[in-house]
């Protein structure tokens, strides 16, 4: 059971969620693109739009806002894209994650911490919150067998013009009520910097 045959409803009683709605943010800080990315988005984004497959959307808008994110946190994260993310074959909790965030210097091979899961989407978000909340669950047990503890895990749901939030805080998973759009790309790219961020004091507070 792959991790894109997850129902909500699926992995709230296997994993024995619990599920709530939420509002996650206020006072968001911004991350301001370079021009590139501006420029890139202008074009592809209608396109992607128009086409319409998460295969472009991904291509065309996800992984270069992704990218750029990376490049504006100075590589502080690696992005990973269509990798094998199987950790628990038994689970369920095995197949491809569209999109993934680490935090380990390693460009080759996934490595914990794995603290952000994006998922494509070309519906509706709604859609894709199981198959989003099965690989949270991957990335914290994956986590755990590397004994990098991260007390909460991200996710997102996007179909690259709307984006939805998700967290996974022991087995508590909250849905950010709120869709934002594409744009304004400094929101969105403020969200993913904050998560990130988040992580960083998290770590450190384990050192501690």
């Amino acid at each position: 059971m792959p991790y894109s045959s997850f129902s909500l409803a699926q992995v709230k009683q296997q994993f024995e969620l619990q599920v709530v709605m939420d509002i996650f943010f206020n006072d968001l800080q911004t991350l301001t693109p370079r021009d590139w990315l501006i420029n890139l988005l202008k074009k592809s984004a209608p396109l992607a739009a128009a086409l319409g497959t998460e295969k472009v959307r991904s291509e065309l808008i996800i992984a270069p806002l992704l990218f750029e994110l990376r490049e504006l946190m100075d590589c502080q994260v690696s992005l990973f894209s269509g990798n094998d993310f199987s950790v628990d074959l038994e689970s369920g909790l095995n197949g491809v994650c569209d999109f993934l965030l680490t935090r380990s210097n390693s460009e080759f091979v996934i490595e914990a911490p794995a603290v952000i899961i994006i998922e494509a989407k070309k519906g509706e978000l709604n859609a894709g919150w199981g198959q989003c909340a099965a690989e949270m669950i991957a990335a914290q047990k994956f986590n755990a067998a590397s004994n990098q503890i991260i007390s909460t895990i991200y996710g997102c749901v996007t179909t690259g013009t709307r984006w939805q939030f998700l967290k996974l805080t022991g087995k508590t998973l909250t849905i950010d009520v709120t869709e934002y759009s594409l744009n304004p790309l400094d929101r969105i790219l403020g969200i993913f910097k904050w998560m990130i961020d988040e992580h960083q004091y998290d770590s450190k507070s384990q050192l501690e």
